[in-house]
């Protein structure tokens, strides 16, 4: 029978878990002190800013267990910290892990959940430093602390955007969306593409380091929260307003043939809630090469210009392709509404 944590015990697991990552896991530089004690310690590089993200995944709200192998749900929330840490422009370093968990949960589980943490730190030559543990309700959750650096004064922020800018983004932002919704009703299979999309989703973290490098930058954000949401953070930090041209939206065939099955726009999942972790850029016109050259250099997927940063007065506004703009509201994801 396989082993649960009811069978092994807190202390048990901990020790699987420090076996496992002493086996599999690697050693950032700069560690001074790992796993075993009651904190974690390392040393800062001179010349660069420490970057310090969180982010808590909990089972029903976040993720379908019925849908979602141990290993993928690992690599699924890592990967949402390793995207914040890009967005600034860094490079991630130091994991810290808390876990609630039921007694019934097999170890296997746990440890291949490790394995998919490996799995998206691993390119990054980073490594699990630490955490904790807990008994559960009904559900498991997930909570990762993730340390990063930027080199001194090279973090993009969201705060940078000027009007007269244009906007960026990569990839094809409502893919995800449209995947969880042909999952939850049943329309596909797992294997259909915006499936894998909401399932095993992938950051432009290379790319955002790669974007802040440039210099060219002057806002960046993933897109946790949706587009409009995302978007609407960069104006309200940087004080200013956009004008979205739908003409320009990159929507995918397989998008527009997942919202005829789902009787919804295509247009709604590129704007509103979704789970992409692609990258929204503010630039100069005359950076908009220079930052597609970076992007190009480890990423194949589009970067499209979709929109032109105003004066805050005017709001968020789009245009629709007969010339008339409407107002939109700037809303994201809210996990309280």
């Amino acid at each position: 029978m396989p082993e649960s944590l009811k069978d092994i015990g807190e202390f048990g697991l901990i020790r699987r878990i420090d076996e496992l990552l002493k086996r599999e896991g690697v050693q950032a530089p700069g560690v001074t002190l790992g796993i075993g004690d009651d904190t974690a310690s390392f040393k800062a590089r001179s010349g660069y800013e420490i970057l310090v993200t969180c982010d808590a995944v909990v089972e029903g709200r976040h993720f379908l267990s019925r849908h979602i192998s141990p290993m993928e749900l690992g690599r699924r929330c890592m990967m949402l910290n390793i995207s914040d840490i890009g967005a600034m422009g860094g490079h991630p370093l130091y994991a810290l892990i808390s876990l609630g968990l039921k007694n019934e949960t097999l170890v296997t589980d746990i440890e291949d959940m490790y394995r998919g943490f490996l799995a998206e730190l691993h390119p990054f030559g980073a490594s699990i430093i630490g955490g904790n543990l807990t008994k559960s309700g009904d559900g498991i959750f997930i909570d990762i602390t993730l340390i990063g650096e930027v080199e001194e004064g090279r973090a993009v922020r969201r705060s940078g955007a000027r009007p007269g800018d244009v906007i960026l983004v990569t990839g094809y932002p409502g893919h995800s969306a449209a995947g969880l919704q042909l999952l939850v009703q049943s329309l596909v299979s797992e294997d259909h593409p915006l499936v894998r999309a909401y399932n095993k989703p992938s950051h432009r973290a290379r790319e955002g380091r790669a974007v802040a490098l440039t210099g060219c930058a002057r806002a960046m954000i993933d897109t946790s929260d949706g587009f409009l949401g995302d978007l609407g953070h960069i104006c309200e930090e940087s004080k200013v307003g956009a004008l979205l041209v739908q003409e320009k939206f990159p929507v995918s065939e397989e998008l527009k043939e997942a919202a005829k099955m789902l009787k919804r726009e295509p247009e709604e999942f590129f704007l509103r809630d979704s789970d992409d972790y692609q990258l929204i850029i503010a630039c100069g016109k005359k950076d908009v090469d220079p930052i597609r050259a970076a992007i190009a250099l480890t990423y194949s997927g589009p970067v499209t210009e979709v929109a032109l940063v105003t004066a805050p007065e005017e709001g968020i506004r789009l245009l629709l392709p007969d010339g008339s703009k409407v107002s939109l509201s700037a809303k994201g994801w809210d996990h309280f509404r």
